[in-house]
């Protein structure tokens, strides 16, 4: 059953997304890398990217040590 998100909500996944995609381009890496790097599915960076995951805290520590940066970077966003 998928999760219904209020506009605020779903934005502010979308954010998070959009900061880790940018993060990750900078970085050089596919989605396909950085899911490796992460023992994530590819598939699952993308629905994270797209704001459609609402993501654990340990998958965000995962994505942010694959990118060599700290989890409050990716949550560096404008609310």
């Amino acid at each position: 059953m998928a999760t219904t998100y209020s506009k605020d909500e779903k934005a502010y996944l979308e954010r998070i997304g959009n900061q880790i995609r940018e993060l990750r381009t900078e970085a050089d890496l596919s989605q396909e890398k950085l899911a490796f790097e992460c023992e994530l599915d590819r598939t699952y960076i993308g629905s994270v990217e797209r704001g459609e995951r609402n993501i654990s805290v340990i998958n965000l520590r995962k994505i942010a040590k694959a990118l060599k940066t700290k989890v409050p970077v990716l949550l560096n966003i404008e609310e």
